[in-house]
């Protein structure tokens, strides 16, 4: 009876895992129910008993009249009655873009083909000479603390520089004078940038993202690309685009600003065209730009462009020079000054060819951009913030490797060791992260979902790297000066929490609301056979999606059983996997299923309504988002050979991803509105308990080892970001960091001669370490050369510890005067 009931329970799951269909159950039913006879000895009644319970809806199943008749017909009208209202704006924010990995992640059984087939991502030639040369040198011509304090601008050779170099170029075809640089080369240059300077990085970034170029390449007339792109390609232009409205902020499907289509005089004749008010702020790059791009809402209450009044949003191209454009004060956003300010217009009246695309593209504003944010979002801020967590983690670790307390380096405190684990998995997690999305675009993706969570996840995973190391620097950290590699940073992590989508509204609104109807395989199509005015034709088609979307609920189901009953032993891996990885493809295989499945049964228990728990959206988003990240660990890791050295980074943050994955399903579990579904749900995902930890101390340990051991291994964990010059607080502390090996052994090596009096211990101060190395080498305990790295290492190490001092008035005479000069 045992064996029978083990049969039977393996064999069900195996069948719903297979999504077999409703005439091999049958065919499974009657052989279970003769080997029960068989087996275990059942009697005749009993049999009869278990065929009629499992024939009896296996066939209603089976017999498609049937089932249409009872099951798909109710189902269809009552799907009509409960599914939610869609506005045209939000149809634009669901269908613009394209779906890839997260597609596969929302599946319950991801193809991991369909990622590792990708090739790593490579620059070419003349991109690597790019960034090894012009973006180098915009990086030694700029700083932080310069341009905050003193230009409160990048300096005018900056801005030529960047202008004449094709730096506001780089996206744009090399037919109308641009680099046509990949997306991946973009990505590469605004994290070089971001690791030196937040104003040259933004003033980069933002004219080759959501802005007229990328508009224009899609969108534009010819005459349009062939009059701007050549001349923002050369930096003639400065683009800026004008989206956020005082009253509708992130909300742009509601702005405020109108477009009234009229006709008018322009050039000296009358023209069709609209009389548009506006009122924007927060528009970076407004304050200098010579061409605004601006959103507003067309109305046509004439019907000079059709039947339509509410024709919608719509994106055109105005010089900033345009009679009525007015170009409002600066923004100073937490001590950035890259260029940001408002601007507005109230009646101005443009030409109709002035419409991003022409007369054709009013009112196609919002799926436009959209599309293009979607790019654009997986780009900027993900790179910027990768760019300045390199910086952090740098710095930091140099400077937890050298520095001392209690005679000791401080980095071999277990807090700071704690800290310095969070700082490098987050990094490297980033990292990949940001590399697999700028992968995606350049495959020819749209990827509105996936450069959500890039946005999200990354940008807040920069925040944790920068709070961290900011504790561990200590005094140095909140002490300004030119000397203070991260206060700047520190400063301003909330802008890029804040831009292009505030953090918040991404991840309750965005990540799982566009991605639980965009990515699922069945709900799309569902909602469009729902609304078809033919009904039989509805019906046909609606059946075949309802049963392909339950076959689908009960596979996730029971994939998600046997990953929990087994700790995902029985599910696949990969061909990709290695002995070190194999647990983490299975893990999420197990949890993307979970993810499926417990996506299903909220829409199913909460309906339309689903879009309003905005706690319980965000926390679904949250596990897609963390299988997101951990894919791009695992692909990160095999497309740089599988380093072993790399390991503790990859353990670590793919542990860490997995562990808050787990908790957002408990929490959307402990939240669920039907005490009895949770419960259920919770046995079929985790029967056996939370098999996901939290990264352990020891692993921690490794982590922190790893960031203070010069290597391979840190240098491709920091790899591709600016280093400065000589004389630089940072250089310095790189330099001594490079030298802490030949220290500490010479240290070890002189441990018994110490020991036995023959020496002093090595003083504490780095400013004593001069004299006491000349007396181990008068004592011929060392030599020369070793007294001259010793040496080195003092000096290095004390100006890198330093930390900046001014006079009484922060010495803002002698900057004014500097000024003047």
């Amino acid at each position: 009876m045992i064996i029978w009931l083990i049969l039977l329970i393996a064999s069900a799951l195996a069948l719903m895992m297979m999504r077999a269909g409703a005439w091999i159950w049958l065919v499974a039913e009657a052989v279970l129910i003769w080997l029960g006879a068989r087996l275990a000895g059942i009697e005749l009644p009993v049999l009869v008993l278990l065929a009629i319970l499992f024939f009896t809806p296996t066939l209603l199943v089976a017999i498609k009249s049937v089932r249409q008749s009872l099951m798909t017909r109710p189902a269809l009208d009552l799907f009509r009655k409960i599914m939610p209202g869609m506005s045209a704006t939000e149809r634009d924010a669901i269908e613009a873009g394209t779906v890839w990995w997260d597609a596969e992640l929302f599946s319950g059984k991801p193809d991991w083909k369909r990622l590792f087939e990708l090739p790593a991502p490579r620059l070419t030639p003349e991109e690597q000479s790019f960034l090894d040369n012009e973006v180098e040198q915009l990086c030694a011509m700029v700083s932080d603390w310069e341009t905050s304090v003193k230009t409160q601008d990048l300096p005018p050779e900056a801005w030529q520089f960047i202008k004449d170099k094709g730096f506001l170029g780089m996206i744009i075809a090399r037919q109308y004078g641009g680099k046509q640089f990949s997306a991946y080369a973009h990505s590469q240059v605004v994290m070089k940038l971001a690791s030196r300077s937040s104003a040259a990085a933004i003033a980069v970034m933002v004219p080759n993202s959501l802005g007229p170029a990328e508009l224009l390449l899609h969108y534009g007339t010819e005459a349009q690309k062939n009059h701007y792109l050549p001349r923002l390609a050369q930096g003639l232009e400065i683009p800026c685009f004008a989206l956020t409205s005082p009253y509708a902020g992130s909300d742009a499907a509601a702005i405020p600003d109108v477009g009234i289509v009229c006709k008018g005089e322009h050039e000296g004749r009358e023209t069709l065209g609209f009389r548009v008010t506006w009122s924007k702020r927060y528009i970076t790059l407004a304050p200098i730009a010579t061409v605004l791009g601006l959103a507003f809402r067309v109305r046509d209450p004439d019907g000079l462009l059709g039947s339509n009044a509410e024709p919608g949003i719509t994106c055109a191209l105005i010089p900033t020079a345009h009679p009525g454009v007015i170009t409002g004060r600066r923004h100073w956003p937490l001590n950035a000054v890259f260029q940001n300010g408002p601007t507005e217009g109230r009646d101005v009246f443009i030409p109709m060819q002035w419409v991003i695309g022409g007369a054709e593209q009013v009112g196609r504003g919002w799926r436009m951009l959209m599309e293009c944010l979607a790019a654009g979002r997986a780009i900027s801020l993900p790179s910027s913030s990768v760019g300045f967590s390199k910086l952090a983690v740098r710095g930091t670790s140099a400077y937890t490797a050298m520095r001392r307390q209690f005679k000791i380096e401080i980095g071999k405190f277990e807090g700071v060791q704690e800290a310095l684990a969070r700082m490098g998995g987050h990094l490297y997690m980033m990292d990949a992260t940001r590399r697999l999305s700028a992968l995606a675009v350049d495959a020819g993706e749209k990827p509105s979902v996936i450069s959500a969570i890039s946005k999200y996840h990354v940008t807040e995973r920069g925040r944790m790297v920068v709070n961290d190391g900011m504790d561990v620097i200590g005094g140095k950290g909140i002490c300004m000066g030119p000397g203070n590699f991260l206060a700047r940073v520190y400063q301003q992590v909330p802008i890029a929490i804040t831009v292009e989508g505030a953090n918040i509204l991404t991840r309750c609104l965005i990540i799982f609301g566009q991605g639980a109807i965009r990515c699922h395989p069945y709900v799309l199509q569902e909602l469009a056979t729902a609304a078809d005015e033919d009904r039989e034709r509805a019906v046909q088609e609606f059946d075949r999606l309802l049963f392909a979307h339950l076959s689908f609920v009960a596979a996730n189901a029971a994939r998600s059983f046997v990953g929990g009953i087994s700790r995902g032993w029985l599910l696949p891996s990969s061909s990709h996997a290695t002995g070190a990885t194999r647990s983490y493809f299975r893990a999420v295989v197990h949890l993307s299923s979970a993810f499926a499945l417990l996506t299903d049964v909220s829409m199913g228990v909460l309906g339309g309504t689903l879009k309003f728990r905005e706690r319980m959206s965000a926390r679904l988003g949250d596990v897609v988002s963390q299988l997101y990240l951990v894919s791009a660990v695992l692909k990160r890791f095999e497309d740089e050979g599988r380093q072993e050295e790399d390991l503790p980074y990859v353990d670590w943050s793919v542990q860490d991803a997995l562990h808050r994955a787990q908790e957002a399903i408990i929490e959307v579990l402990h939240n669920f509105p039907n005490p009895v579904i949770a419960l259920l749900l919770r046995v079929l995902i985790f029967p056996l308990g939370r098999p996901y930890r939290q990264p352990s101390d020891v692993l921690g340990t490794r982590v922190a080892k790893a960031m203070q051991t010069p290597g391979e291994s840190r240098n491709r964990l920091v790899a591709d970001v600016y280093v400065p010059r000589d004389g630089d607080p940072l250089a310095c502390g790189e330099k001594a960091f490079m030298l802490t090996p030949v220290v500490q052994q010479l240290e070890h090596r002189l441990k018994a001669d110490i020991k036995e009096g023959k020496l002093p211990p090595m003083p504490q101060s780095l400013l004593e370490v001069p004299a006491w190395s000349g007396l181990a080498l008068e004592r011929q305990l060392i030599s020369q050369q070793e007294k001259d790295a010793l040496d080195a290492f003092a000096r290095y190490g004390d100006q890198s510890v330093q930390v900046d001092d001014f006079g009484a008035d922060f010495d803002r005479a002698e900057i004014v005067a500097q000024l003047r000069s």
